[in-house]
């Protein structure tokens, strides 16, 4: 997860630099926090951005970068790539999971097929990859 935190956290800073600077620059909007409607949209663009990270890597592969280096894999329980539907259950479980002060992370101690409440929620597991 720190992998690709840090690259979430690169790609959302380059993200917001290809909105803010041309409406910076042809709006005169120096302070988002002043414009409402700029901040709002911002804020969505971020999320999905950062949402759509994952996102995109889990239902192409099943992989992020970060999952890579760890030879990690997220499948479906059949074993079949992850559809759209799961991997966006999977994010917003996992956020819940944080929320929880890490508890859905946790599970996997207690679960007997070692799966956290995001893999319960969407009906994914990680699987480990050969080299």
């Amino acid at each position: 997860m720190l992998y690709d935190t840090m690259l979430v956290l690169a790609l959302v800073v380059v993200a917001f630099a290809l909105i803010y600077i041309p409406v910076a620059l042809l709006f005169h909007v120096a302070n988002l926090r002043m414009h409402p409607i700029y901040r709002d949209f911002m804020t969505t663009w971020i999320l999905f951005v950062a949402i759509g990270f994952h996102v995109w890597f889990w239902t192409h592969g099943g992989q992020t970068l970060g999952m890579r280096a760890w030879r990690l894999k997220l499948v479906s329980e059949n074993g079949w790539e992850v559809s759209l539907n799961q991997a966006i259950t999977r994010y917003m479980v996992a956020l819940l999971s944080w929320m929880a002060l890490g508890l859905g992370f946790l599970w996997v101690w207690i679960d007997p097929q070692k799966r956290a409440w995001h893999d319960i929620a969407s009906r994914t597991r990680l699987v480990l990859v050969d080299r």
